[in-house]
């Protein structure tokens, strides 16, 4: 079965216009877990996703502190080439080894980028993620310029295929979008939550 796709941007990936989203798989045990899930039935989801159409996983490293990754990972391991999703996933959100409880610190520091990057890689195991984002902005004080200049040079080196941002606001597109094109924007958006309609959206 296939879904109707879209191009993502300008980024040369074509998505249906409906995707998975890995969150819940994390399980629990961390700060924003849903508590504890099954992984085979994670698994089996995934699986009928993909089987009804949907060409895109969405998840991220924070997502059960690397689980999610590493199930969307054993997924793509059982695939034939043909039938791999498209796999995007998330850094910038640090978390303590020591108190998993603990909020997870948003850092978008170049040499941290870079460090998240290589473990999602590893996690996914994969030779390329097709769609990289920072997934909140940076609370240390880098500036978003040297941040988004680690993505380009990921990109550059063949680790990640498109890069873009989730919870930016219009300021923060702008700034990376004068150094590189922002590949894709996430906002959170829905049926209750409109106000990136007025803002995001229309960027």
């Amino acid at each position: 079965m296939a879904l109707p796709t879209r191009p993502l941007g300008r980024s040369g990936l074509h998505i249906s216009r409906v995707g998975l989203g890995s969150w819940v798989v994390g399980g629990g045990g961390w700060s924003f877990g849903w508590g504890p899930q099954d992984d085979a039935a994670s698994l089996a989801t995934m699986q009928h996703a993909l089987e009804r159409g949907v060409n895109w996983i969405d998840t991220a490293a924070v997502y059960g502190l690397g689980h999610s990754e590493e199930l969307v990972g054993r997924l793509i391991r059982q695939l034939p080439t043909r039938q791999r999703p498209l796999v995007f996933t998330k850094c910038g959100l640090l978390w303590d080894e020591h108190d998993p409880m603990a909020p997870p610190r948003q850092v978008l520091k170049p040499d941290s980028i870079r460090t998240e990057c290589e473990a999602s890689l590893r996690r996914l195991g994969v030779e390329r993620i097709d769609l990289y984002q920072f997934h909140w902005p940076d609370e240390t004080g880098t500036f978003v310029e040297d941040s988004w200049a680690t993505m380009i040079d990921l990109v550059q080196e063949g680790k990640i295929r498109a890069a873009g941002v989730s919870n930016f606001n219009v300021s923060l597109l702008d700034r990376c979008e004068a150094i590189r094109h922002v590949d894709s924007v996430q906002p959170p958006f829905s049926l209750i939550d409109r106000p990136a309609g007025r803002r995001e959206v229309p960027w």
